[in-house]
């Protein structure tokens, strides 16, 4: 792959784990026990980045998502494998790293609970040495891409969750990094949020031509924002490829939506390999009546889940 900003080779990361003993006999020994057990959150994971691209890194709660990117990020040491972003190796080198990077991670602000926005921003354009000419070219770009004038003098501590969220993808772009890692970017937010923060993050993309790994359960992000998927299941890569092609192993699948009294909708994953629609019809048909039927391509969230199931190809 051309210019890439991440290279990731065969890595793995151990974590040593005490085999813990019941009962408060238990926990006076385990102070002095040596009994350690090794489990391993990622093994031999092998990826490659190119700039510009907006990455959608998704797995189970327990997969081996954060482990990575805390070892992309240099917070992590790995056990085993080599590690390159941006030309660097990010664990022997994290204040040059820190400075070419962007993070938002969960609810953790990186903003002054107490400051205007504005003043944030200020302090983080002293803090990464961003010239002033660079500086209010930024600001500039964010005005064209979204409204601040509600926020930009709010301290943060009075914004609503929305504005929090906006505000801290804004303030992970604003030194101009090389990749902006976010984690969960849109949790909790309402529709109309969620899609200010896509076109944000969509449009400081394509003006900076900024990488973005993104993690997230909700696959309206993954739509929305990404071309190219990595799915990892029990720290192992299980797929790296396009949604297009992801889809393409799911070709059969359906979702059949009934809908019956009282407007109420049932969906129901059907494979036209193996089941007849008609016959799942004539049969729900028999329960209940059913007032109208919808048959729609398997979304993007089925197609994962049964790879998170075991059933891809």
């Amino acid at each position: 792959m051309a210019d890439e900003v991440i290279l990731m080779e065969n890595i793995c990361k151990d974590f040593k784990v005490l085999n813990r003993h019941e009962g408060l006999k238990g926990s006076i020994r385990d102070l002095f026990s040596r009994d350690y057990k090794t489990i391993s959150a990622v093994k031999d994971v092998s990826l490659k980045v190119g700039r510009g691209e907006i990455l959608g890194y998704l797995g189970p709660n327990g997969a081996g998502k954060s482990t990575t990117i805390k070892m992309m990020t240099g917070v992590l040491e790995p056990s085993r494998g080599k590690i390159l972003v941006n030309g660097r190796v990010p664990y022997k080198d994290r204040t040059a790293n820190s400075e070419h990077i962007g993070v938002v991670f969960g609810q953790r602000s990186q903003l002054w609970w107490s400051l205007p926005l504005i003043e944030s921003f200020k302090l983080l354009r002293d803090i990464y040495l961003v010239p002033e000419k660079e500086y209010k070219e930024m600001l500039d770009l964010y005005s064209s891409l979204v409204d601040m004038s509600p926020i930009l003098n709010k301290p943060v501590r009075q914004m609503s969750l929305g504005q929090r969220t906006l505000s801290d993808i804004l303030a992970a772009f604003l030194h101009n990094p090389e990749i902006v890692f976010l984690d969960e970017p849109t949790i909790g937010l309402d529709v109309s949020m969620k899609a200010k923060i896509r076109d944000l993050i969509r449009g400081l993309n394509k003006e900076k031509n900024t990488t973005v790994i993104l993690t997230t359960h909700d696959m309206g992000d993954v739509d929305a924002l990404c071309r190219r998927i990595v799915i990892i299941d029990k720290g192992q890569k299980i797929y790296d490829n396009d949604i297009d092609h992801l889809k393409s192993y799911f070709g059969s699948y359906r979702t059949l939506k009934m809908k019956f009294a009282g407007d109420r909708w049932e969906e129901v994953l059907i494979d036209e390999k193996k089941d007849d629609v008609m016959d799942i019809i004539m049969k729900m048909q028999k329960q209940e009546k059913i007032r109208d039927i919808k048959l729609d391509e398997i979304s993007t969230e089925e197609v994962i889940k049964k790879i998170y199931e075991g059933e891809s190809a």
